[in-house]
């Protein structure tokens, strides 16, 4: 398993735990050698954090009507 893969196939999944039984084997086991990719994974699970929490703390009364409507209009129909 190269780093690209890592990053690229399985980060999500394997977040989620939904990597079958070997994969994950195989995962824990480039993760334990390199690094590089256990930062960037960590970093990785602290943006995901990050971008829930702030989502959480929306209340969404206060956004403007108008914003609402200028994005819902981007979005065509």
């Amino acid at each position: 398993m190269t780093c690209q893969d890592v990053v690229l196939q399985f980060l999500m999944d394997y977040l989620a735990r939904e990597l079958s039984p070997e994969l994950e084997v195989e995962f824990d086991r480039h993760l334990a050698a390199c690094p590089s990719c256990v930062n960037y994974l960590e970093s990785y699970r602290r943006t995901v954090a990050l971008g829930r929490e702030a989502t959480d703390e929306v209340d969404e009364a206060s956004i403007p009507e108008e914003l609402v409507q200028a994005i819902l209009s981007l979005k065509g129909p």
